[in-house]
């Protein structure tokens, strides 16, 4: 079925409401959510009310134009082939057709799906970039040696990496993967710790973990990790190294020196693609000691094969309250 099935108009007796008719009536079970808990997300937050009949959907409210266009978007992801949960309902509302926009991404570990939505393939899932700043993430991932990717926290940026690297991987077209951020707070409170290195580096390392396990089962991902075949480090520990043929991700580079960033910048080698993420508005670095992330961005801003993605509280996909709390920082530091 295409958009064009859907049935829309006003009814005659009632202006102010919106007929949706779907074709699908399994669809449109899956659309309503179970107990029609999508239908109840959709009204709490847009202030509409919408009654099902049969294979119809009534929608009535100031915002029904926004509500109509919501379950318009959510059908045709249904119809292809991909499940809407009460994420997918919020994103839609929050982001709109920008969530679902035809972009061109290059690569066999990509899905495309109808609407121009994709997917990354990993081992154990499928990942999907929802807003169009992190489907132009994804493309730049793919065809830039490297890719810088700068926001706040929440939108995507390490997960969204991970889930390439492990992708490329997978298919063969890099050989390892290698997970760094810097440790700030690796100096003298370090050695207190208890345990050897690893022990004390792990903490901060934890996130990178996290990431990759949900692409890899565990046994499988531990297994990698004792062949070296990916490694998760502190950026102290690349120095002196050339990276060849791998997928590095330098996370959190907002807390690296100048000397740190040009140092990892420079580890790249052949056949490998290098991922720096980080959000400028939390660096944890000594007062007067200036972020490498900051620097890197005016110093190589331009160069050929580097590319520049930025995010702001509208790319945020976790809870909705995370987007709302970024964006009443980023209205003080504006009236600051």
């Amino acid at each position: 079925m295409s958009t064009s099935d859907l049935t829309v108009g006003p009814t005659d007796t009632t202006p102010s409401e919106t007929l949706l008719e779907f074709p699908d009536n399994r669809l449109l079970i899956d659309l309503c959510g179970e107990f029609d808990r999508n239908l109840a997300q959709i009204e709490q937050v847009l202030g509409v009310q919408i009654v099902r009949r049969g294979n119809q959907l009534a929608v009535m409210g100031e915002a029904m134009e926004k509500a109509v266009a919501v379950l318009e978007a959510l059908y045709v992801r249904l119809e292809g082939g991909r499940s809407v949960e009460m994420v997918d309902v919020e994103a839609e509302i929050r982001m709109g057709r920008a969530a679902n926009s035809a972009h061109p991404v290059d690569g066999d570990q990509i899905e495309m799906f109808k609407g121009g939505a994709v997917e990354i393939k990993t081992r154990k899932k499928s990942v999907e970039p929802r807003t169009q700043a992190q489907k132009d993430y994804v493309n730049a991932l793919f065809n830039n040696e490297l890719a810088f990717g700068i926001g706040p926290a929440g939108t995507g940026k390490t997960y969204l990496a991970v889930a390439v690297g492990v992708s490329l991987f997978i298919t063969g077209k890099v050989d390892k993967i290698i997970l760094s951020r810097p440790a700030v707070e690796a100096g003298e409170r370090l050695g207190f710790l208890p345990g050897d290195m690893k022990d004390k580096v792990d903490p901060y390392m934890q996130p990178l973990y996290d990431a990759l396990n949900d692409f890899l089962p565990g046994k499988q991902s531990a297994k990698l990790i004792e062949e070296k075949r990916i490694e998760i480090a502190p950026l102290a520990f690349m120095r002196g190294r050339t990276l060849s043929n791998a997928f590095v991700v330098l996370d959190e580079a907002q807390n690296a020196t100048t000397m740190q960033m040009k140092m990892f910048l420079t580890r790249l080698g052949q056949g490998s693609r290098m991922v720096i993420t980080g959000d400028r508005s939390q660096v944890d670095l000594p007062r007067g000691v200036q972020s490498g992330l900051r620097e890197a961005e005016t110093l190589i801003k331009g160069v050929k094969g580097v590319s520049f993605s930025y995010f702001t509280a509208k790319d945020v996909v976790r809870h909705p309250l995370v987007a709302r709390i970024i964006e009443a920082y980023e209205a003080a530091e504006a009236k600051g």
